[in-house]
């Protein structure tokens, strides 16, 4: 058997990585995918497999559930926490067909599982399929990415990032802080809850997040494979009309913000619950708003602000 390195061929085929300690396995596995046009490489042990992951970026992942040392779970969790190498699909190779480790290999990340012993046509079908599918993926992801749009996928059971573009993983970063492979709790509630009510795509409601001036919305669209769904975000920030606000009718920067979200039609508890305060100092924002803006109404406040913010864009 000839194992590769680090320098190959991409070009020669798909890339596989086989990861298993035991030789005969290798051996076999290796003979076979080689024969069928795979690029192969291969690592013995769990650390060696993330090494080889990261450097190679293979296609696909061949991996032994049990090895000594870290086991098959734990480098699929691993790679599945590395955006780096996250997309790749995983396929499980195991000897342990009870539901608890078959649930195991899925809760890990994996996309499917062989038992052993190996059968090399039914591991070559399996590998087939997923590498055309994770192609596919590759493909959307990079046109998205090209596009400068902000889309992720989740995986509604788990919470599970599955993939993000670059601009979806910095709005993350900028809203939920941190860098992690799962979904942040309000955005990961949002949608299961428009799974669970058949909310996708046209029919869904969008979401919102607000942090002063800058909202991010984002809306569920279609299935990408068994619960993982397509999110899109979308960040707005509306701080020039503050400021616009502030200036035109000489308010301060919390009066500016009442105002906004009165024009937006909120009611002070909702303004309230958005700033953090209770809706009687939101009341008494409100009051003061409507004696620097001579009126005596919501609506009246609401109509002369935007009238003012419209005269201010032109």
């Amino acid at each position: 058997m000839t194992v590769q390195t680090s320098a190959f061929d991409r070009a020669a085929g798909d890339v596989v990585l086989i990861v298993d300690d035991q030789p005969d396995n290798l051996s076999m596995l290796h003979d076979a995918l080689d024969e069928s046009g795979y690029t192969v490489l291969v690592a013995t042990h769990g650390e060696g497999a993330l090494q080889r992951a990261a450097q190679a970026q293979p296609d696909i992942v061949l991996l032994d559930a049990m090895m000594p040392g870290m086991d098959g779970f734990e480098v699929a969790r691993r790679l599945k926490a590395d955006p780096a190498t996250a997309a790749i699909p995983i396929v499980f190779m195991t000897g342990l067909t009870e539901t608890e480790h078959v649930l195991a290999a899925f809760a890990a990340g994996g996309v499917d599982y062989v038992t052993k012993p190996i059968r090399p046509r039914e591991v070559l079908a399996r590998l087939a399929a997923h590498v055309n599918n994770a192609r596919q993926a590759h493909q959307a992801r990079s046109a998205l990415d090209a596009f400068g749009h902000a889309t992720l996928v989740v995986r509604a059971g788990d919470g599970r990032l599955v993939w993000q573009t670059a601009l979806a993983r910095q709005m993350l970063q900028q809203w939920f802080g941190g860098d992690s492979p799962w979904t942040p709790p309000p955005l990961l509630d949002w949608v299961r809850q428009q799974v669970a009510a058949g909310a996708v795509g046209s029919a869904s409601q969008a979401g919102s997040l607000v942090q002063g001036a800058r909202r991010l919305h984002f809306t569920l669209h279609e299935s990408t494979g068994e619960d993982e769904w397509l999110i899109v975000l979308r960040e707005a920030n509306d701080a020039a009309m503050l400021e616009g606000m502030m200036l035109a009718f000489k308010l301060t920067a919390r009066e500016a913000e009442v105002l906004y979200w009165v024009v937006k039609g909120k009611t002070n508890r909702d303004v309230g619950d958005i700033l953090g305060a209770s809706a009687a100092t939101v009341k008494k924002h409100l009051e003061r708003v409507y004696e620097k803006l001579g009126v005596e109404t919501r609506t009246a406040a609401a109509a002369l602000a935007i009238q003012r913010v419209r005269q201010l864009g032109r």
